[in-house]
């Protein structure tokens, strides 16, 4: 009698299926085994077929062929929309699950609290362009832990859940990666996802995080063509109240300084037509009368963004 499937583990697929063997690998080796394993490929060849027709878990997993290429993120939403187990476990080709009692860590997590629909665990990056060395462990500290309980949008200031692939969450129907994002995609989906879910650390490390230059992240940075229109798109998302939270404030303070963005002129030029909120016309503003060595000394940086907080903080409050 088959085992009912519990968790669907997702990987959209492109190409470079040394990465997925590795990934596919570990999951072979997991001790939990209700489990599926759904690959939407969108690779111009049969190689990720081929792999996954000869694994020896090729008798688990469901393979599709993308008619055509979806890219990222809607690759990855497109393995959600394929998943039949009530949990999803999205995992990305270059990562893979340290030990054979990762799943089942996550597993006995969403089994014991019913409540819980949204679990990420600690991680270790390990950076594939370099011999594939490990580098520290990524723990989430008691301080963050609170903020993030207190108001997920903290996670703009930083990721500190990180990449999809440390994340367990409820399949739950329409829920899905914006499209249209590539730098925020990750936050914003945490962000609207934790609006019916608190998030809860399972506080081992339980998933290596593959680091290389091939990543989109990698290069989407500081690229304002890509940065600004998304940070402006998910700030009306949000809501511009948000920046009541000092810690969202600061990081939209830090978006404009990092891209040394100085007019509004650069926004429109950036290809973002949206509107643009009145605190963000002023903190431009405000920047661009700082000296720039000022502006990049952290500790003056600092004090600035709290003053020009506390002059719009009342604003704020009424949109």
């Amino acid at each position: 009698m088959e085992e009912e499937v519990f968790i669907s583990i997702c990987i959209p697929a492109f190409k470079r299926v040394s990465f997925l063997k590795r990934l596919l690998d570990s999951i072979e080796h997991q001790t939990y085994r209700q489990f599926e394993v759904v690959v939407t490929d969108d690779s111009p060849d049969n190689e990720v077929w081929d792999l996954c027709r000869s694994h020896p878990i090729s008798g688990v997993i469901r393979y599709f062929k993308n008619e055509k290429t979806l890219g990222t993120p809607e690759n990855w939403n497109e393995s959600m929309r394929r998943a039949g187990g009530g949990w999803i476990k999205l995992m990305h080709d270059d990562d893979w699950f340290l030990n054979p009692e990762a799943l089942k860590v996550f597993a006995t997590a969403a089994a014991q609290i019913p409540a819980g629909h949204f679990f990420f665990s600690e991680y270790t990056n390990v950076f594939l362009d370099n011999g594939g060395n490990p580098g520290a462990k990524v723990q989430l500290t008691r301080k963050w832990q609170k903020k993030l309980e207190r108001d997920p949008k903290t996670l703009l200031s930083s990721n500190r859940i990180g990449p999809p692939s440390v994340v367990l969450h409820k399949n739950i129907p329409g829920i899905f990666y914006d499209s249209s994002l590539k730098w925020l995609v990750d936050v914003d989906f945490y962000i609207r996802y934790l609006q019916i879910s608190k998030p809860r650390l399972i506080a081992e490390t339980l998933i290596a995080v593959g680091l290389g230059e091939e990543q989109v992240t990698k290069q989407v940075f500081r690229n304002p063509r890509v940065e600004i229109p998304e940070n402006l798109y998910v700030l009306n998302k949000i809501g511009v109240q948000s920046l009541q939270n000092i810690t969202v404030y600061d990081a939209y303070w830090r978006f404009v300084r990092n891209l040394k963005i100085r007019s509004v002129h650069q926004i429109r030029e950036s290809g973002y037509q949206g509107p643009i909120p009145a605190v963000i016309e002023s903190m431009i503003r405000f920047q661009f009368s700082i000296p720039k060595a000022v502006l990049k000394t952290g500790i003056f940086s600092k004090f600035f963004m709290t003053v020009h907080y506390a002059i719009h903080y009342a604003k704020l409050s009424r949109g």
